[in-house]
């Protein structure tokens, strides 16, 4: 018995010869670093060009002063609880400071839900912050009164 061999007959081309035209076209990739380089030239080349054109008139836009609006600036939160603070006798709490402010026309919420807990975490930021120098002395858990009155203000 002969035995069949599936083996495929392999015809090689012969090897086309490297011609100037085909040369061209194969050139290296540039590497990442070169292309860096060669676009950082660009750009240095360009705004020199663009200095020396400078030399030259432009016509330049200036910004038209902004008109002075007739609405007086809103008052935040923590001026209006050191102001009612201030008019108070009695340490208050958060929320007392809220319906105050409200009551006074000082300040309201715009459509917050918990404005007490907001206001009492900056009262709480302002005193940590600056310590004896805050507008707020916390007197006891929740409590706030004015702070102490500087000399001169």
């Amino acid at each position: 018995m002969t035995k069949k061999t599936n083996a495929k007959k392999t015809t090689r081309k012969p090897a086309a010869k490297a011609t100037p035209k085909a040369a061209a076209k194969k050139a290296p990739a540039m590497l990442a670093s070169a292309a860096r380089a060669e676009g950082a030239a660009k750009t240095k080349r360009a705004v020199a060009a663009k200095g020396d054109a400078s030399a030259a008139p432009a016509n330049k836009r200036t910004a038209k002063p902004k008109e002075p609006t007739s609405a007086p600036k809103r008052i935040s939160a923590l001026d209006a609880a050191a102001q009612v603070l201030a008019a108070s006798t009695e340490p208050m709490r958060a929320k007392d400071l809220i319906a105050a402010m409200a009551e006074q026309g000082l300040w309201s919420s715009p459509s917050g839900k918990t404005p007490e807990a907001t206001l009492y975490a900056a009262m709480i930021r302002e005193i940590a912050a600056k310590g004896s120098d805050a507008r707020f002395r916390k007197i006891e858990r929740g409590l706030f009164a004015a702070g102490a009155t500087r000399k001169g203000s």
